[in-house]
């Protein structure tokens, strides 16, 4: 009959016959076709998940892009207003320093017509007391007043 390694072959064949035949390797095939469906599983909801996650991700992109065109709308809306209100700021002082010219212009012109006027009342009554001064100085009585009295009276009108 053979050797030790034969009938050591022949019982392994014979074992594993029994071991097939009584279903032993079915219940390792069951775990083992159970373990690849949820591994099949966690695979299809790890891409669904992924799917999602890319879906988000263009969405805040898309969300970002309106955000930045928004920002950039503001600040050149931003921009635009304030070189308005610069330009109008620019206007309203230019147009405050002109009434202010124009103001202290007629002040001025007042202020001479004013020193004018004092200087032309000034000179008129110097005249009259030197006029009166002469007058007196060569006639004498009723003469004297009356020629004086004329005298002022002329003096005043022209100088006034």
């Amino acid at each position: 009959m053979g050797t030790a390694e034969l009938w050591v072959a022949v019982a392994f064949v014979i074992f594993m016959g029994l071991v097939i035949r009584a279903g032993a390797f079915s219940g390792m095939a069951a775990k083992l076709d159970a373990r690849g469906e949820r591994i099949r599983q966690e695979l299809e909801e790890a891409r669904r998940l992924k799917e999602e996650a890319q879906k988000l991700v263009a969405e805040y992109k898309r969300r970002q892009r309106e955000a930045e065109a928004e920002a950039e709308a503001i600040v050149t809306t931003a921009r635009a207003e304030a070189e308005r209100l610069a330009t109008e700021a620019k206007q309203k002082l230019d147009d405050l320093i002109t009434r202010r010219t124009k103001m202290a212009e007629q002040k001025i012109a007042q202020a001479e017509a004013q020193a004018l006027a004092d200087v032309k009342a000034a000179a008129a009554e110097a005249a009259v007391k030197a006029a009166e001064t002469l007058l007196t100085a060569q006639l004498v009585g009723d003469a004297a007043e009356r020629v004086t009295a004329e005298a002022l009276g002329e003096v005043k009108s022209k100088l006034n």
